[in-house]
C-alpha cells in the first residue's frame, strides 16, 4: 500500500501547522518546506479546512492555522478522509469495478480487513504525538519570518503578541 501525495502533504501541512501553533503559516511556506506546489497545498489546505482540521484567514497577515488541539487530530482519520476517493483496488470502487472476479474473489474481503487495520492503527496516532518534543522536526517546519515588531519565531515556539 502507498499513501497518495495528496495524504502526505495533508499530514506534512498538519505537522507544519501544529510546529507553528498558534501562530499561522502561509501556503507558500508549506508548499517549500514539503516540496510542493502552492496550487497543490492550497487544494489540500481546502479540504481540510472543510473538514475542520485548519482555519484559513485571508489578506494581509492571513494564512493557515489549527481549528483542533494536536491531540485531537487523529492520523487514521486524516487519512480516511484523503484517501476516500482513492480504492486500494479496483474491486473496491463502486464506479470503475470492472474485474470479472469480483463475484467468487475472497481477495476483496482480505484487502478489507487489512485496510481497516491499518486505519485503526493509525487512528491510535495523534498529530500531537508526531510533533510534540519533536526537534528536528521543529526545525525544519517552524515558520522563520519576522513576527509583529520584527522578533522571529523560534523553531516551534509561538509568535510573540
Amino acid at each position: 500500500m502507498r499513501l497518495t501525495i495528496r495524504a502526505n502533504l495533508a499530514m506534512r501541512i498538519l505537522m507544519q501547522a501544529a510546529v507553528n501553533a498558534p501562530g499561522v503559516i502561509r501556503a507558500a511556506d508549506v508548499a517549500r518546506a514539503c516540496n510542493a506546489s502552492v496550487n497543490h497545498v492550497s487544494q489540500v489546505v481546502s479540504r481540510l479546512a472543510l473538514a475542520g482540521y485548519l482555519h484559513t484567514q485571508r489578506g494581509r497577515g492571513g494564512g493557515i492555522l489549527l481549528a483542533q488541539a494536536p491531540g485531537e487530530v487523529r492520523v487514521g482519520a486524516v487519512l480516511r478522509l484523503i484517501e476516500a476517493e482513492v480504492p486500494l483496488a479496483e474491486c473496491m470502487s463502486l464506479e470503475d469495478n470492472t474485474c470479472p472476479l469480483t463475484a467468487a474473489c475472497r481477495l476483496r474481503g482480505a484487502l478489507c480487513r487489512a485496510l481497516d487495520a491499518f486505519y485503526a492503527a493509525l487512528d491510535e496516532v495523534s498529530l500531537e504525538h508526531l510533533v510534540a518534543g519533536n526537534a528536528d522536526l521543529a526545525g525544519l517546519l517552524a515558520d522563520d519570518r519576522p513576527a509583529p515588531g520584527g522578533q522571529r519565531v523560534p523553531p516551534g515556539g509561538a509568535r510573540p503578541a
